[in-house]
């Protein structure tokens, strides 16, 4: 009887989107598509890669797999954790998951790659979580882990797709991987312009994982989507990307999370304005208070001056498909000791030293993104070979 309640459920849910939206078309995840991969995960032991983003209609997807009888040894929980988000870079640690009992394992901080020991006895590991597009956002790099160690320890890996929010464009630099980190582990630009399922093919297929390894991998497709869609989440990702004018501004104003200037964490706005004690009053300022999602935010109770772009929709500046390096050229321009503007962190979320040097230089925008192309016609050739869904040109 579980079973067949949850089944129904999920028709019901896929079934009032088709009638409510069905006309836009609105993108249905690979989550909803159960009569798609049932029958691959019925039987076998499964572990599942997933946090509060992982909702199929209004029911998680470990719950719903549990009522109709998955065998579920294991969670993996990236950054921010499982069902309950935590903050950027606290820490995750090991347990239960007080809903269903299941073990409960942290892939973040010291543990980043599922050990032989994690998965001993895993038939399938399903990988379920909502991404944004964006190199430095770590699910992509929990993600090129888990393919990793299924293919070490010869697990299936199943991705569950979802439509991304940025995939509309790519652009950016191309990760130097002399600069390899968690916030960017593969060669690919800011904005890479694929869906999680699009991204796992790449990495997989163009030998990227370690030694070349390669994974028994399935992609189970979303429906009605493409990258001309402006998908809007309908769950917060993590803590700081509360709304879409955030996830669409987050590929340009992370970079200020390498720089001295706050990002806006601390406030009800979190990556939709920045500012800095030692920016100039033109008129716009905030300060930065401790609660959940930034307890210690930059500048903590002290008053920034910037810039505040929360009507960046309504002034048609997002979505746009590219980077806007204005932001942080212009507060570096702004900034009153310029020795002491970036941190050593800039050089890792930018993939490298060489948009530091070109903003030290003095270097426009314009004249920034001239010396991307080379890097970003290799790149297109490559993820052209791995697109599942009709592309943005």
């Amino acid at each position: 009887m579980k079973r067949l309640l949850c089944t129904f459920s999920i028709l019901i849910v896929v079934a009032t989107f088709s009638i409510c939206y069905g006309a836009k078309k609105t993108p249905i995840p690979g989550s909803y598509q159960i009569e798609l991969y049932r029958s691959m995960i019925e039987g076998k032991s499964v572990a599942v890669v997933a946090n509060q983003t992982s909702m199929t209609g209004q029911t998680h997807l470990v719950d719903n797999l549990l009522s109709i009888g998955i065998d579920i040894r294991v969670i993996f929980a990236p950054e921010h954790g499982f069902r309950n988000m935590a903050d950027a870079g606290e820490t995750i640690e090991n347990g239960k998951d007080p809903e269903t009992g299941i073990s409960l394992i942290s892939l973040y901080g010291s543990h980043l790659k599922p050990t032989a020991d994690d998965l001993t006895g895993i038939d399938v590991v399903i990988y379920d979580i909502q991404d944004v597009g964006v190199r430095f956002y770590t699910y992509i790099s929990t993600l090129h882990y888990i393919l990793e160690a299924c293919a070490e320890n010869h697990v299936r890996c199943l991705v569950l797709d979802r439509p991304n929010p940025n995939g509309f464009y790519f652009d950016g630099n191309i990760l130097d991987t002399a600069y390899r980190s968690f916030v960017g582990i593969d060669p690919v630009p800011i904005v890479h312009g694929m869906t999680v399922g699009e991204y796992a093919q790449m990495i997989n297929g163009e030998g990227w994982l370690k030694d070349g390894v390669k994974c028994d991998l399935t992609v189970i497709k979303c429906k009605n989507y493409t990258h001309k869609t402006l998908y809007e989440l309908p769950i917060k990702p993590s803590p700081n990307l509360p709304n879409q004018t955030s996830v669409y501004l987050y590929p340009s104003i992370c970079f200020f999370e390498g720089t001295v200037i706050s990002c806006g964490r601390g406030t009800s706005f979190p990556f939709q304005a920045f500012g800095s004690p030692d920016l100039p009053d033109r008129g716009f300022n905030f300060t930065p208070e401790s609660g959940p999602g930034a307890k210690n935010p930059p500048h903590l109770g002290v008053k920034c001056y910037g810039t505040d772009l929360r009507d960046v929709i309504e002034m048609k500046l997002v979505p746009k498909p590219k980077l806007r390096l204005e932001w942080v050229i212009a507060a570096y321009n702004d900034f009153p000791q310029k020795e002491n503007f970036f941190t050593s962190y800039f050089d890792i979320l930018a993939g490298g030293p060489g948009l530091r040097e070109q903003i030290q230089k003095g270097m426009s925008s314009k004249e920034i993104r001239t010396t991307w192309k080379e890097g970003l016609v290799k790149f297109g050739k490559i993820r052209a070979k791995y697109l599942l869904y009709s592309d943005f040109d």
